[in-house]
């Protein structure tokens, strides 16, 4: 069976898609990729409303079985956080109202996966995702690349053609921190 994953690499000003096919034996396949763009000048909810319609329209069109995005992680900028955070919402609930699952991975677990170390730097993740998905020339800008890469990493770490991981606490391809931290989020669900 083959695993198609949407990865959403999320940002206000740019947000990458990237859709993969990846086989049992991992070989992957793009499907499609691209940016969708918002201009600062614009306001938070007409920037917001481009995002959702993008991911409706991208969702409907290429009906992945599950939707891999980039978790929030803490920067010094608070409002670049906050942008991310907020385009994150907009793409998990729409991957929800469509009962697609999501999976949410960080950005070292992403180059770790793809490169092999944690560490590397976007023009390696790039480079690397060119390769896996033997492209003639490497995905531009590097938010789309990076929303392959996303795609890839869950496949891969789900076992592509599995039982597709969510981030629920049950979740087999969860980190030890991520598995808590959905623990503590389904405890506090259930406490409200």
């Amino acid at each position: 069976m083959t695993l198609r994953v949407l990865g959403v690499d999320p940002g206000l000003t740019r947000c990458g898609i990237g859709v993969v096919d990846v086989e049992r034996n991992r070989q992957a396949t793009m499907v499609a990729y691209g940016v969708v763009g918002t201009s600062p000048e614009d306001s938070l909810d007409q920037r917001l409303l481009v995002i959702a319609l993008a991911i409706d329209e991208w969702l409907d069109r290429h009906e992945p079985h599950v939707l891999a995005v980039e978790r929030v992680f803490s920067q010094l900028n608070v409002s670049t956080v906050m942008g991310v955070a907020q385009a994150s919402g907009v793409v998990i609930a729409a991957a929800a109202r469509r009962g697609i699952p999501v999976a949410l991975h960080t950005p070292s677990e992403v180059k770790a996966a793809v490169t092999g170390s944690g560490s590397s730097n976007k023009d390696a993740v790039t480079k690397l995702v060119t390769k896996i998905l033997r492209l003639d020339a490497p995905p531009r800008p590097a938010d789309a690349a990076d929303a392959l890469a996303l795609a890839i990493t869950h496949a891969w770490r789900a076992g592509s053609g599995a039982a597709v991981a969510t981030t629920g606490p049950g979740s087999s391809s969860l980190t030890p921190a991520q598995r808590a931290w959905a623990e503590a989020e389904a405890k506090a669900r259930r406490a409200r």
